[in-house]
């Protein structure tokens, strides 16, 4: 079913009407972006490490477990991807745990947009949502028109969801309002002829961005820009999600949603392997966000290793056993 962007309340709407003049033109939202508080590198490092030695009793476990299942984007994007390959990951999707099919089943399915229909196709009524990257991913590297030709015909094809790539070495230039701008472009590229939109998920490289001041300026520059979610990386160079640079971007979310009124999701994505590293990314969305943001629709993973990790262990509390390497599908 296509998703439905909710229209913002009245009081959501005024607050950010009267943000409006941050993004007149460069020289405001430069103003604006670089007036945004200082991030205390060593207190947030400090921070997000606390967090992550919380510890929760089994039955929470057992919640956390099947919680972070559903919070998957299981993703294929690799040159060798093939139909097959993307139905295979489909059926996975839906019955993660073939022999237990009381195992959730997960967010979404990410594929290129040429594999779309494919995707929807093999997912059917399954309430599963397929996702696409644009906008010349990983590298982001393409002129803009091209960038909305993508966005269109990934959305055309029936994505739910479109995970675009901003321009990095723009950003880095300090040519904010020409991200900006691109972010509005590409945001507008979702929508369809019936008033749906397939939502926008924005990733921004955190591995190279260079500071935590960038990644806070990142945040609300792709927000005010109407981004539906917020996401760290790609899954494609070296340095992916991190806990402070999740933890900086909840707080962002955070502060913009109590200046605003408007809820923004947030996904981490790359380098999350472990059932306990997932359940430490939960602790610190509980902490920073509340309980409002623990469902899929405001948090995801991207992070298909992890799916099988996750299985392992929820077997692990129901038999007290663990499972050999032929437990799970190897992706």
């Amino acid at each position: 079913m296509p998703i439905t962007v909710p229209a913002y309340g009245k009081e959501a709407a005024g607050r950010l009407a009267s943000m409006a003049d941050v993004t007149a033109d460069d020289g405001a939202l430069r103003r604006f972006l670089h007036g945004l508080p200082g991030v205390d590198a060593v207190g947030l490092d400090a921070r997000a490490a606390t967090l992550g030695t919380r510890s929760i009793k089994t039955t929470a476990k057992a919640y956390a477990i099947d919680l972070a299942i559903s919070m998957i984007d299981l993703t294929t994007l690799e040159g060798a991807d093939t139909p097959g390959k993307v139905r295979a990951l489909c059926a996975k999707g839906v019955h993660p745990d073939p022999t237990d099919r009381t195992a959730p089943k997960v967010a979404a399915i990410c594929v290129y947009p040429d594999m779309v229909a494919t995707a929807k196709e093999a997912l059917g009524g399954s309430g599963i949502h397929v996702a696409s990257v644009a906008t010349a991913f990983p590298a982001g590297r393409a002129a803009l028109p091209v960038k909305l030709a993508d966005t269109r015909d990934a959305v055309a094809a029936g994505a739910d969801e479109i995970d675009m790539v901003i321009d990095r070495g723009a950003f880095l230039t300090g040519r904010y309002l020409e991200v900006f701008e691109e972010i509005k472009a590409v945001k507008e590229a979702c929508a369809r002829p019936d008033g749906s939109a397939a939502h926008l998920k924005v990733i921004f490289e955190t591995g190279e961005l260079q500071t935590y001041d960038n990644v806070r300026r990142v945040s609300w520059l792709a927000m005010l820009a109407g981004a539906d979610f917020i996401k760290t990386s790609t899954g494609k160079v070296s340095v992916n999600a991190t806990p402070p640079v999740t933890l900086l971007m909840l707080e962002a979310v955070r502060d913009f949603h109590a200046a605003t009124g408007v809820q923004v999701g947030v996904k981490p994505a790359g380098g999350i392997r472990t059932t306990k590293d997932a359940i430490k990314y939960l602790v610190m969305v509980n902490e920073t966000l509340g309980e409002p943001w623990l469902t899929p629709d405001w948090f995801r993973f991207g992070a298909s290793s992890l799916l099988n990790d996750l299985l392992m262990q929820r077997q692990k509390l129901s038999t007290g056993r663990y499972s050999g390497p032929d437990y799970v599908t190897v992706d």
